[in-house]
């Protein structure tokens, strides 16, 4: 595989991630300021979510010349886990029980079939 076509997959996941983080802040970084009023944490998060878009609309425009819309959805969204996994724990202090690994195990499974082929 030529150093070009391994960008042309890496790219879109790289600027996924960068997105996920952003987004991520942007719907729950606000649940550590609750005395915020509700417009500024709404604020707040819509200025988050725009540097959001600065990724994630490249990314899935470059990622769509390898990976098909599905895929790329299928990617932000394990990506989506992965992150928030790192973020509830670390910046929610909430802890991830059996059930929470076992509901993102299905979920990843279900990544798998959309990437493994057609079935049959």
């Amino acid at each position: 595989m030529a150093a070009n076509t391994v960008a042309q997959f890496i790219l879109p996941i790289a600027l996924l991630s960068i997105s996920n983080v952003f987004m991520t802040w942007a719907w729950y970084g606000h649940l550590n300021h609750k005395s915020w009023p509700l417009w500024l944490a709404v604020v707040a998060s819509w200025a988050i979510a725009f540097i959001e878009y600065c990724f994630a609309v490249p990314a899935n425009r470059y990622g769509h010349a390898v990976y098909s819309a599905a895929e790329l959805k299928t990617i932000q969204e394990v990506i989506t886990l992965l992150i928030f996994c790192g973020f509830s724990v670390w910046v929610l202090k909430e802890p991830l029980t059996m059930n929470h690994a076992v509901g993102f195990a299905l979920i990843f499974a279900g990544a798998y079939v959309v990437f493994r082929g057609p079935l049959g």
